[in-house]
C-alpha cells in the first residue's frame, strides 16, 4: 500500500506536533468548559485519538457517522447520517474534530443540526483543511495544516474505505483512482 503513495505531505512526527500543539491551544480554550467533543466517523478515529491525548481538560466523547463520499474522490453533496449522537448537545459547547475539511458541505450541515438541536456553541479542530476545495463558507477554529487541492489518504482518510491505517498522510498515485 506504501508504494500506492506520490508523495507524503503530512509525517509521523508532523502528527504528533500538530497534536500537541492543537491539544494545549483546546485545552486552554476549554479549560472548565467540559465540552462535548464528536468526531465524524470513520475516518476521525486516529486523529481524534491522538489530539484527544493532547488535550488536558475534561471532555465527553461522542460520535456521529456522517457521508457524502461514497467511497469516490469527490463529495457528492448528498449528506447521510448513518450513526446520530446518543448524548443530547443543548447548551453544551461543542468540538468536532475532524480528519480533513474539504468542501465544508458535511460539516455546514452538521453544525446547522447542532445548532438547531440547541448547542451553546460548535467548534471545528481538524488535521487537514484544503481551502480551494471548499463550496461553503467555514472556517475551522483550529487547524493542523493547509493542503492543496490533491487527493490524500491515511491516518484515517480513505479510498475505497482502504489506507486508513497508514501512519502518515500521502497524495495518492492517481492511476489508483483512474482505473
Amino acid at each position: 500500500m506504501h508504494n500506492d503513495i506520490k508523495e507524503i505531505l503530512l509525517s509521523e512526527d508532523e502528527i504528533a506536533t500538530i497534536t500537541r500543539q492543537m491539544g494545549a491551544e483546546i485545552t486552554k480554550d476549554y479549560k472548565d468548559k467540559k465540552p462535548l467533543v464528536i468526531g465524524l466517523l470513520k475516518g476521525c478515529i486516529p486523529f481524534m485519538s491522538a489530539l484527544l491525548n493532547r488535550i488536558d481538560t475534561h471532555v465527553e466523547i461522542a460520535y456521529m457517522a456522517v457521508s457524502s463520499y461514497k467511497g469516490g474522490i469527490r463529495s457528492s453533496g448528498d449528506l447521510k447520517i448513518t450513526y446520530d449522537l446518543e448524548i443530547p448537545v443543548k447548551d453544551r459547547d461543542i468540538l468536532i474534530i475532524e480528519d480533513i475539511v474539504d468542501t465544508g458541505l458535511t460539516l455546514s450541515t452538521v453544525i446547522q443540526l447542532l445548532y438547531h438541536r440547541g448547542a451553546k456553541s460548535v467548534k471545528i479542530a481538524t488535521m487537514l483543511d484544503k481551502p480551494l476545495g471548499r463550496k461553503v463558507d467555514l472556517k475551522p477554529d483550529y487547524i493542523g495544516k493547509t493542503i492543496p487541492k490533491v487527493f490524500v489518504v491515511g491516518f484515517g482518510l480513505d479510498y475505497q474505505e482502504l489506507y486508513r491505517n497508514l501512519p502518515y498522510v500521502g497524495i495518492l498515485k492517481p492511476t489508483i483512482y483512474e482505473k
